[in-house]
C-alpha cells in the first residue's frame, strides 16, 4: 500500500507587502497641454514602469539595484489540512463481492470512520479492481482515520518480533505514547506481553507494508538500547548522602560528568541499591567514582549518637528535609533521623572526627529554634479571633510567617509554633485580641422547637440574614439532621439580647398561626401528594412557611389542614384548589366492555399499545385484573379526550374480532324501563346473549339508537329480546318486586339456571336478579305482562317462604371422606351454602369417630345438599390418582402464567394436580420435543412426576390436556439466504410470529449458515406456527421471483446531446417514463467511455415499452433544427427577464429551446433556438422584433447617461485648460522609452484603430469628438497604452 501526502499552502499577499513593491513603481505622470514642456518632464523606461517577474531576468538590471519588486518572497503558511492518498491491492481488499460499487460493505464502513473521526474519504476503483482511497483532514483525524480503514478495509495478516523483555518499556515509552505514535504511523495493532508474561514476542496486526514498518520501527528501538548498559550497586544505606552530595548535587554533577544516569532510593525507602544507567564506558566510570567516594567515606568517617526530643525531630530536619541538607553542606556530616513512627529519640551523625563537633552544634541549635506555646480561650471565641474570611489571624500570620497557629474545635486552647521570638510576640498580639473580644462579645443560648427552625430561616435565609445583618451577630441553627433546639447567639452583648427576644417572639407568634381546613376527596390526595410525594413537595417549595397535612389513608378523612403565617396559608390554599379544580376536570370517567381475550391485545407486549394510547389522548387507563371476571376498561381524563380513548380501543376490538355492530331504533321514552332498576334488564339480556355490549344513548340527548355490539349471532338475538321487551313495555308494562335472602338466590336460579327457566317458561315473565354492586342486595325484579307478573311473584313467594321454614336433618357420611369437605378452609361447605341457600353443614372434630353429618337449613336446600354431598361421595369412591411423567424442565410452561393453564384443566375436568417438589441438583440430559427417553420411562425421576386425582375417566382427560401443553420443537427447512427477511428490520418479523403464534422461533446464527429454524411450544401452536413460516417462505420465494424478473436490463444507445431533453427540466420527463413503465433507467456518467449507452432495468415488457417510448422522444427530437440568431448581448437580459420568467413563457408559448451565451463566451452575441422548423422561424422572428424594441430603449438611456454625467474633476469639455492650448492637439498621455513596440520590426497599436481598441457601447466613429470631453479622452489613451503594452509583454503586465 503506498502513501502520498499532499499540503495545500495559501500564498497570502497582505498590504504590508505591497507597500514594499510600492517603491519599485515609477510615478505616473500625466501631461496636459500648456502646464510642463514635454522635455522638462522625466519620462521613464518601459523596464522601470513595468518590472519583469524575477525567474524571467531584467536585461537592464545593474549589479547594484535592488531586486524586483516581486523579488521579495512571502513565506508559505503551511496549511493544517493534508491529503493522503493510498492503494490497496484487489488481493489484500476485504470487500470484493459489491454488486454496485459505492453500495456495499466498503462505503458503510468509510461513512461510519468519517462520522468519527472527522476525515473526508473518497473511494475509487482502479482498473485492476484495486482500491483508491484519498483522505483529508486534520493531520490528527487523518491518521486514525487511515488507521480505521487499513484495520476495516484491508485483510489483516500478523507477525511477531522477538526484542529483549527490558527493551518493551521503550517501545511502549512513556503513558504509552511512544506506542500510540508507532501504531498511528504504520497503521497497524501492537500487542505487548505483560510484564508477569515471560514471553518477549511483540505481535503486530495489520497489513503487510505496516507490519514491515513497525518491525522495522521496534528493532531499531532495541538496537538503540542494545548500546545501553545498566549496573546495580548496593552501597550501605548510611553513605548513600554523601555519594548524593547536599542538595543532590554531587551526584547531578556525577551524571553530567559521565553522561551515566544514577538513580539513588530516596531516605523514605530502605532500599541500598544505587542503579546507574547509560552508554557502557559511561556507566563503568560512573561505578568507579562512587566506589572510589563510598571507600574514601568508609575509611574516614565515625559517628556520635545523641538524644533529642521526639517532638523536636521535625526542625532538625526542617520542611522537606532542607535542615539536614544545610548540616551536611556546611559540616559535610550526615544527620541520620529515627523514622517518625517510632518511639525512638536517638539521633545518629556521622562524619569525619574534626567536624562532628561543629554539626552537633548545629543539630542542637536547629531543635532549641523553634517553641510551642498554648493560649487559652473560650471554643465560641474562635471564630471571632480567626475573623472573617481569616482576616485576623492573616494579618498575624503575614507579619509573623514562620509561626504556625493551630485551632482545635471544641477545645478552649490555641496552638502557637515557631521561631521563639516570632511565637512570643504572636501570642501577646492573639492575647489582646482575646481580651478585646471578652469586653465586647457575648453569647447566649436558647431552646426553640425543631418545627420551626425553617421558618425563623425563612426563604433563602431572608429572615436570618436581616437579623444577622439588624443586630451585628452570629446565628447558629443545628442542621435537621442532628435533631437539636438549641439555637447559639453570638455577638455584641447588646445586638445578641436583642436578637433573642425577637426570635422568641417569632416563635410565639409562629405557635399561634393560622389553621385551615380544605376539604379535598381522599380519592385526589394520592394525586396531589405525587409519586414520592414529588408534588406535594413542589407546593412545600413554593410556600415554605405554610405546613400541609394530609388525614391517614385508613382515617377516610377529606380534611387537609394547612398550618403558616395567615397570607401564606390563604394564597397556599388558592394554589390547591386549583389543582383540584384541574383534577375534577381531569377526573370524567367512562367505561368501554371489552371482550376478555382481547385485553392483552389491547395492552400490547410489554404494554406498548395501552402506553400509546394514554400519551397520546393523556388519559388514564385502567383494566381489570388477570383473574376478574370483568370486562369492563375504565378511562378517566378530561371528557373529549376519554372519548378518543374509548373509540381507539374499539377499533382494535373490531379488528381483532367479528365483532358486529347494530343499531335498534327504539323510542327515547322506553330507554329508561329497558335498563330498568339500576340496569338489572338490560344486563340480564346482555348476560343471557353471550355478553354482548347494549349501548344506550346519554340522557337528555333525544337520541332513540341503542347501539348492540358482540360476536355476530348472539347481537342478533338480543337485538330481537330488545324489541320484543319494548313491545310489551309499550302494551303492557308491569313490574313487581320480592325480597329475598341473598343467599336463597343462587337455590332459586339452581345450577346453570335450571329453576329460574322452568319459572319464566310457566309464566312467561322476567325474572330479575340483582347484581353483586347493587345495594340492594335482596331484591328480586319480576317484568311483564300483569298476569304472567302476578303468577311468577306467587311462585317465587311460596319458594321464599318454604326457605323461610329452618329444619334440621343428618346424614352418614364415612370418615374417611371427611376430610374432603373441611380441607381448604372448608372450601367446598361453603360452595355448598352458597349453592343452596345458605345451608349449614357442620362434620363432627377430627378425632371423634363420628359418622354423622348435621344439616340445617330451608328444607329444599337441605335436601338439595344431601344429593349433592351424596353425588361428591360417590365421586371420591370411585377417584383414582394416575401419574403423568413430565421432565421438570417443563413444569413451568405447563403450568402457564401464576398457574392459569392448571386451574383451568382442574376446573374444566374437576381433577386435582400435584406437582412434585423441585429438585435442582437433578440435571437430566435434554430431552428433545419433551419426549421421555426409555430410561426415564422406566425409572422416572420424583421430580418429574405430576399425580392427578379424580374420576378415572377425567384424570386421563386432565392427563391428555396436560401432555398437550409440554412444549415441543420442531425443525423447518428454511434456505440460508431466507433467513434474514423472516427476521425481518430489528427482528421485528419474528418477534411477530413468535407473538401471534405463541412459540419460540430460533434461527441460526449467520456465521453457521444452517437452513434449519427451530420451533419450540405448545403442539397446536408449534404445528401453526410451522404452516405460517412455511406460508411466508412461499411469499419470500415469490418475491425473490419477482426480484429476478425485475431485474432484466437492456441497454440503447442515444446521442448524447439529446440526453438533456429525454431527462427534462428538473428530470420531468424521465420521471414521467420511470413512473409510466415502472422502470429504472440511467444514463451515463460525465467520465463514463460510452457516452451514448443508456442502461433500462425492470420487467422485460416493461423495458420493451420504456424503450421504445425514449426512441419515440428521440424520433421526434431528430426532427428538430437548431438556428443561431445573432442578438445584441445588452438586450439578453430583458429577454431572459426575472428569474428567467420572460424566456420560459416564450419557449412554452413557442415550444422550443433557447439558449443563450455563457459570460465569457467567444460570440456573446449568439443565441441558439431548436424545435420544429415551423416553431424555431416563428420564435426567432419574435426574438428580432424584441431585439429592436428594447435596443430603442438601451442607446436612448445610454445616451442620456453619457450627457447627464458631471464634468471631471480634472477638467474637461468645461474649460480650465486654457483656450488656445486646448487646439494644440490631441495629449501624448502616457509615455515610456525602449518599448517593445517601438523596436525594429514592430509596429506601435493605432489607437484609432476600431479593431486595436474596441468602442465601448453602440460605439461612436473614431473621428468624432468624444462625448466625454478632451480630458476623459486623455485618461483613456492612458489605459490604452498600459494594455497594449500589457497585451505584447505577457506575463510582465501587473
Amino acid at each position: 500500500m503506498c502513501s502520498v501526502d499532499i499540503h495545500h499552502h495559501d500564498v497570502i499577499l497582505n498590504f504590508s507587502s505591497l507597500l514594499n513593491h510600492h517603491h519599485f513603481l515609477p510615478p505616473i505622470i500625466l501631461c496636459c497641454p500648456g502646464c510642463v514642456p514635454e522635455d522638462e518632464a522625466y519620462i521613464p523606461t518601459y523596464l522601470e514602469a513595468f518590472p519583469p517577474l524575477p525567474e524571467k531576468g531584467a536585461p537592464g538590471e545593474k549589479a547594484g539595484e535592488p531586486a524586483s519588486a516581486w523579488g521579495s518572497k512571502i513565506r508559505p503558511i503551511k496549511a493544517s489540512v493534508i491529503t493522503q492518498v493510498f492503494h490497496v491491492p484487489l488481493e489484500e481488499r476485504r470487500y470484493k463481492d459489491n454488486s454496485q460499487f459505492g453500495e456495499g460493505e466498503e462505503a458503510k464502513v468509510c461513512l461510519d470512520i468519517m462520522q468519527r473521526t472527522g476525515a473526508h474519504i473518497e473511494l475509487s476503483l482502479a482498473k485492476d479492481q484495486g482500491l483508491s482511497i484519498m483522505v483529508t483532514g486534520k493531520l490528527d483525524s487523518v491518521m486514525k482515520a487511515r488507521k480505521e480503514i487499513v484495520a476495516r478495509l484491508q485483510t489483516q495478516a500478523s507477525a511477531t518480533v522477538a526484542i529483549p523483555k527490558e527493551h518493551h518499556r521503550f517501545v511502549i515509552g512513556k503513558n504509552g505514547e511512544k506506542l500510540q505514535e508507532l501504531e498511528l504511523k504504520t497503521a497497524t495493532k501492537i500487542a505487548i506481553p505483560r510484564p508477569d508474561d515471560p514471553s518477549a514476542n511483540i505481535r503486530i496486526t495489520g497489513t503487510k507494508e505496516g507490519i514491515e514498518k513497525a518491525r522495522h520501527e521496534i528493532l531499531l528501538i532495541s538496537a538503540e538500547q542494545d548500546k545501553r548498559a545498566v549496573e546495580r550497586l548496593s552501597l550501605e544505606k548510611a553513605f548513600h548522602p554523601f555519594i548524593a552530595g547536599a542538595h543532590n548535587r554531587l551526584v547531578q554533577e556525577l551524571s553530567q560528568e559521565t553522561g551515566a544516569r544514577i538513580s539513588i532510593p530516596p531516605p523514605s525507602l530502605p532500599k541500598d541499591e544505587i542503579v546507574i544507567t547509560g552508554e557502557k564506558e559511561a556507566v563503568a566510570l560512573a561505578l568507579s567514582r562512587i566506589r572510589a567516594i563510598y571507600d574514601d567515606k568508609k575509611r574516614k568517617t565515625t559517628t556520635i549518637s545523641v538524644e533529642v526530643k521526639k517532638s523536636q525531630h521535625k526542625y532538625i530536619v526542617g520542611p522537606k528535609g532542607n535542615t539536614l541538607q544545610e548540616i551536611l553542606e556546611a559540616t559535610g556530616v550526615s544527620v541520620e533521623m529515627p523514622p517518625l513512627d517510632s518511639s525512638s529519640e536517638t539521633i545518629i551523625l556521622r562524619g569525619e572526627p574534626d567536624k562532628l563537633g561543629p554539626a552537633l552544634t548545629q543539630v542542637y541549635a536547629k531543635a532549641k529554634s523553634v517553641m510551642v506555646v498554648e493560649v487559652t480561650a473560650p471554643a465560641w471565641l474562635h471564630r471571632f479571633i480567626i475573623g472573617k474570611k481569616g482576616q485576623n489571624i492573616g494579618r498575624i500570620t503575614q507579619q509573623l510567617p514562620r509561626v504556625h497557629i493551630e485551632f482545635t474545635d471544641g477545645e478552649e486552647r490555641i496552638s502557637l509554633e515557631g521561631p521563639t521570638e516570632e511565637v512570643e510576640q504572636a501570642q501577646a498580639q492573639i492575647q489582646d485580641i482575646i481580651k478585646d473580644l471578652l469586653v465586647r462579645m457575648d453569647y447566649t443560648e436558647v431552646i426553640i422547637d425543631q418545627r420551626f427552625h425553617r421558618h425563623l430561616i425563612g426563604k433563602n435565609g431572608a429572615n436570618i440574614n436581616r437579623i444577622k445583618e439588624q443586630y451585628k451577630v452570629s446565628v447558629r441553627i443545628p442542621q435537621d439532621s442532628e435533631r437539636s433546639g438549641l439555637v447559639r447567639i453570638e455577638g455584641d452583648p447588646k445586638g445578641v439580647q436583642l436578637a433573642r427576644r425577637e426570635l422568641i417572639e417569632m416563635v410565639q407568634r409562629m405557635e399561634n398561626e393560622r389553621t385551615k381546613d380544605l376539604i379535598v376527596e381522599q380519592k385526589y390526595h394520592r394525586t396531589i401528594i405525587g409519586q414520592k410525594g414529588e408534588k406535594i413537595k413542589e407546593v412545600r417549595d413554593k410556600f415554605p412557611e405554610v405546613i400541609i397535612n394530609f388525614p391517614d389513608p385508613a382515617q377516610k378523612s377529606d380534611i387537609v389542614q394547612l398550618r403558616g403565617p395567615k397570607n401564606e396559608v390563604e394564597k397556599c390554599a388558592k394554589f390547591l384548589q386549583k389543582i383540584i379544580a384541574d383534577l375534577i376536570e381531569n377526573s370524567f370517567s367512562l367505561s368501554v366492555p371489552i371482550f376478555k381475550q382481547f385485553h392483552k391485545n389491547i395492552i400490547g407486549k410489554g404494554g406498548a399499545n395501552i402506553k400509546k394510547i394514554r400519551e397520546e389522548t393523556n388519559t388514564k387507563i385502567d383494566l381489570p385484573t388477570e383473574n376478574s371476571n370483568s370486562e369492563m376498561i375504565v378511562i378517566t381524563g378530561k371528557k373529549c379526550n376519554c372519548e378518543a380513548a374509548r373509540d381507539r380501543i374499539l377499533a382494535i376490538q373490531r379488528e381483532l374480532a367479528n365483532i358486529k355492530e347494530a343499531e335498534v331504533t327504539i323510542p327515547a321514552k322506553l330507554h329508561n324501563s329497558l335498563i330498568g332498576s339500576k340496569g338489572c334488564l338490560v344486563r340480564s339480556i346482555m348476560e343471557e346473549c353471550g355478553g354482548v355490549h347494549i349501548h344506550f344513548p346519554s340522557e337528555g340527548s333525544g337520541s332513540d339508537k341503542v347501539t348492540i355490539r358482540g360476536p355476530a349471532g348472539e347481537v342478533e338475538r338480543a337485538k330481537r329480546q330488545l324489541l320484543q321487551l319494548a313491545e310489551e313495555k309499550q302494551v303492557n308494562n308491569f313490574t313487581a318486586e320480592l325480597q329475598a335472602k341473598p343467599e336463597y338466590h343462587k337455590f332459586l336460579i339452581g345450577r346453570g339456571g335450571a329453576n329460574i327457566r322452568r319459572v319464566r317458561d310457566r309464566t312467561g315473565a322476567r325474572i330479575i336478579f340483582p347484581s353483586p354492586d347493587d345495594t340492594e342486595q335482596e331484591l328480586i325484579t319480576i317484568v311483564g305482562r300483569e298476569e304472567a307478573v302476578r303468577l311468577a311473584q306467587k311462585e317465587l313467594e311460596t319458594l321464599v317462604k318454604n326457605l323461610d321454614d329452618v329444619v334440621e336433618d343428618s346424614m352418614v357420611v364415612e370418615v374417611r371422606h371427611h376430610r374432603h369437605f373441611v380441607c381448604r378452609r372448608g372450601q367446598v361447605l361453603r360452595e355448598l351454602a352458597e349453592e343452596y341457600g345458605g345451608v349449614a353443614v357442620s362434620f363432627p372434630r377430627t378425632g371423634a369417630h363420628s359418622q354423622r353429618v348435621t344439616l340445617k337449613g330451608a328444607k329444599d336446600c337441605v335436601e338439595a345438599a344431601k344429593r349433592r354431598i351424596q353425588e361428591i361421595i360417590e365421586d371420591l369412591e370411585s377417584q383414582v390418582s394416575i401419574e403423568v411423567a413430565i421432565l421438570q424442565r417443563y413444569h413451568r410452561a405447563v403450568m402457564g402464567p401464576k398457574g392459569c393453564r392448571i386451574q383451568h384443566i382442574t376446573r374444566e375436568h374437576e381433577v386435582q394436580i400435584k406437582f412434585p417438589e423441585r429438585d435442582d441438583s437433578a440435571a437430566a440430559p435434554p430431552q428433545e420435543n419433551g419426549e421421555v427417553s426409555p430410561d426415564a420411562e422406566s425409572a422416572p425421576r420424583k421430580c418429574d412426576v405430576i399425580t392427578i386425582s379424580g374420576r378415572a375417566e377425567k384424570c386421563e382427560l386432565a392427563k391428555t390436556a396436560l401432555l398437550a401443553l409440554v412444549p415441543i420443537t420442531v425443525d423447518v427447512e428454511v434456505s440460508y439466504e431466507l433467513h434474514r427477511y423472516i427476521i425481518g428490520q430489528k427482528g421485528s418479523g419474528i418477534r411477530k410470529m413468535m407473538e401471534e403464534y405463541e412459540v419460540n422461533i430460533w434461527v441460526p446464527q449467520p456465521e453457521q449458515q444452517s437452513d434449519v429454524i427451530k420451533v419450540t411450544g405448545q403442539i397446536a401452536n408449534v404445528e401453526r406456527a410451522k404452516l405460517g413460516l412455511l406460508e411466508r417462505v412461499k411469499e419470500l420465494q415469490a418475491e425473490q421471483e419477482d426480484r429476478a424478473l425485475r431485474s432484466f436490463k437492456a441497454t440503447m444507445s442515444v446521442d448524447p446531446r439529446f440526453h438533456p431533453k429525454i431527462i427534462g427540466r428538473k428530470g420531468a420527463v424521465i420521471s414521467q417514463i420511470r413512473k409510466d413503465h415502472d422502470v429504472s433507467i440511467q444514463f451515463p456518467d460525465k467520465g463514463d467511455e460510452q457516452q451514448d449507452v443508456i442502461v433500462i432495468s425492470g420487467y422485460e415488457r416493461n423495458v420493451e415499452e420504456a424503450r421504445q417510448a425514449i426512441q419515440q422522444l428521440v424520433a421526434e427530437l431528430q426532427e428538430m433544427v437548431s438556428q443561431d440568431v445573432h442578438l445584441d448581448p445588452r438586450t439578453h437580459a430583458r429577454i431572459i427577464g426575472a428569474r428567467g420568467k420572460a424566456i420560459r413563457k416564450l419557449m412554452e408559448e413557442f415550444k422550443v429551446d433557447i439558449r443563450f451565451p455563457q459570460p465569457g463566451s467567444d460570440e456573446p452575441d449568439k443565441v441558439t433556438v431548436t424545435g420544429l422548423p415551423e416553431t424555431v422561424d416563428n420564435a426567432i422572428d419574435h426574438l428580432l422584433n424584441l431585439e429592436e424594441e428594447y435596443m430603442l430603449s438601451v442607446t436612448e438611456t445610454e445616451t442620456m447617461a453619457a450627457y447627464m454625467k458631471p464634468p471631471s474633476r480634472y477638467g474637461g469639455g468645461g474649460g480650465g485648460g486654457g483656450g488656445e492650448d486646448s487646439s494644440a492637439g490631441p495629449a501624448k498621455g502616457f509615455v515610456v522609452r525602449d518599448a517593445p513596440w517601438n523596436a525594429p520590426g514592430n509596429k506601435a497599436p493605432d489607437m484609432s484603430s476600431a479593431e486595436d481598441f474596441p468602442t465601448f457601447g453602440a460605439g461612436v466613429a473614431p473621428k468624432q469628438t468624444s462625448a466625454w470631453g478632451p480630458k476623459k479622452e486623455h485618461q483613456l489613451n492612458i489605459l490604452r497604452h498600459l494594455k497594449g503594452g500589457a497585451l505584447r509583454e505577457g506575463g510582465a503586465a501587473l
